[in-house]
């Protein structure tokens, strides 16, 4: 994307998301979201939104998971969310040109997409396809074997 003044204009990409317990799925999500782009912005779920969708505390409180993901080389600017869901004013105030969906979040890309126009957010949104095993690279199931391995 050129700016008037012939200058290239870096496409800003955004990723949502819980990163509750770091895994390889979050760094390949988070790999293939920047290579959309030149920034990459995460918006890590406020702990509220852990427990609302889904139904347990996050493990780790949203400044820690937020730390964790500044550390990521891949990763330019991390925000926490507001309690409750997409905080469209923020998505607005970030004005990304694309939103990079991960391939096990549950969202309908175009029913997002019409969301995004009707907060006057006119972002590219794109499904990241799965480059990992999914049984193995996500965080209920790691859990899961951490309570059958070291609590019975």
């Amino acid at each position: 994307m050129e700016k008037p003044n012939g200058e290239k204009k870096k496409v800003r990409v955004l990723v949502g998301g819980v990163f509750d317990i770091l895994h390889v799925g979050h760094v390949h999500f988070l790999k293939q979201a920047k290579e959309l782009g030149d920034e990459l912005v995460v918006i890590v779920a406020h702990d509220e939104t852990v427990r609302k969708l889904k139904h347990r505390n996050p493990i780790n409180p949203a400044e820690d998971r937020a730390e964790l993901l500044r550390a990521i080389r891949y990763v330019d600017e991390v925000y926490i969310g507001s309690p409750g869901g997409i905080d469209f004013e923020l998505v607005k105030r970030i004005n990304p040109d694309i939103i990079a969906i991960g391939p096990d979040q549950n969202f309908n890309c175009e029913k997002l997409k019409e969301e995004l126009r009707r907060h006057g957010i006119n972002a590219e949104v794109i499904r990241i396809p799965y480059l990992y095993k999914s049984d193995r690279a996500k965080t209920s199931k790691i859990i899961r074997r951490i309570i059958e391995e070291f609590c019975e």
